[in-house]
């Protein structure tokens, strides 16, 4: 048997790529909401693009592990 070292350390770095930027996107999201909650105890109405922009950072993320749930089950 032998290893693809190269390909394995590929598969690797764009797995720790992709973890690293989920993380991202997902504290980008609670920021978001964080930043609304700061607006709301102040009394400025706003944040609604704070929100906004939370809630397009959560959908990223589901999408991104829809799509890694499709490619780990495979196309059918």
């Amino acid at each position: 048997m032998k290893i693809d070292w190269a390909a394995l350390g590929s598969v690797f770095g764009v797995s720790l790529a992709v973890t690293v930027g989920l993380v991202a996107l997902f504290t980008l999201g609670i920021a978001g909401l964080s930043r609304r909650e700061r607006a709301v105890a102040r009394g400025n109405g706003g944040g609604a693009l704070a929100v906004t922009g939370a809630y397009v950072c959560f959908a990223a993320c589901a999408a991104a592990v829809a799509y890694g749930i499709y490619l780990i089950v495979g196309k059918g």
